[in-house]
């Protein structure tokens, strides 16, 4: 199989450089563009016809969205995975109608990155290697968010815990303005006490929230996390 040609969307300059580095240690793959603008990144896919681009949400001239259905709206021949923070539900899901490989949070570990690419270009292969399959084929092509990913990704943490309660944490804190002790946090997340303050305690561990300590007139400090 050919090497996959990525373009990368992103406006941080530090964060397209890890980005690329990310790129550089996956067998199969070569970045050949590199871009911070929404319109720019339109002109390259004409000018080096990608593979796959690493498309961010926010943009200084447009959003990922609009520049995806933009891509769409061409009939351009590329596949997008979406790196961003942005943790919108109504945009992910107008993200994934408009035809995104899959949908990558930030901060995210380079295995997840790994891990995706990998999926895609299996899935590549299937496609471009056979004029025809069948539904057992069909049924065999990589699904992203399936239940396997988080297994693999679940290895990587401590005993008893797993990613989709610590990524609903997160999108919990996500949506708040003001940092909330853990009790708060178990509260509004539907977890117990003593699960959420593990969970809590590993995320600020790995610097993903940030703990703030309250000191009142009488009684012990209480902890309030954010992101």
């Amino acid at each position: 199989m050919q090497t996959i040609r990525v373009l990368i969307v992103e406006d941080d300059p530090m964060v397209l450089e890890i980005n690329a580095e990310f790129v550089s240690k996956l067998e199969g793959f070569k970045v050949i563009a590199k871009t911070g603008s929404g319109t720019e990144a339109l002109s390259f896919l004409k000018t080096f016809c990608p593979d796959l681009i690493l498309l961010d949400y926010f943009l200084p001239d447009m959003n990922g969205l609009a520049l995806l259905q933009r891509i769409r709206s061409q009939s351009l021949p590329v596949d997008v995975i979406m790196l961003t923070a942005n943790r919108d539900s109504l945009h992910i899901e107008e993200i994934f109608r408009a035809g995104a490989a899959d949908y990558i949070v930030k901060p995210f570990r380079f295995e997840r990155f790994q891990l995706s690419l990998a999926q895609y270009r299996k899935m590549k292969k299937k496609l471009t290697e056979s004029r025809f399959l069948n539904q057992d084929e069909l049924d065999e092509l990589p699904r992203t968010f399936s239940g396997e990913v988080f297994a693999v990704m679940d290895e990587g943490l401590p005993k008893g815990l797993n990613e989709r309660t610590m990524q609903q944490i997160l999108e919990f804190l996500h949506d708040q303005s003001s940092p909330l002790s853990a009790e708060e946090i178990a509260a509004g997340t539907g977890l117990a006490r003593v699960t959420a303050r593990r969970y809590l305690e590993f995320l600020q561990k790995k610097g993903e929230i940030q703990i703030e300590v309250q000191y009142g007139s009488v009684g012990r400090p209480i902890n309030r996390y954010r992101i």
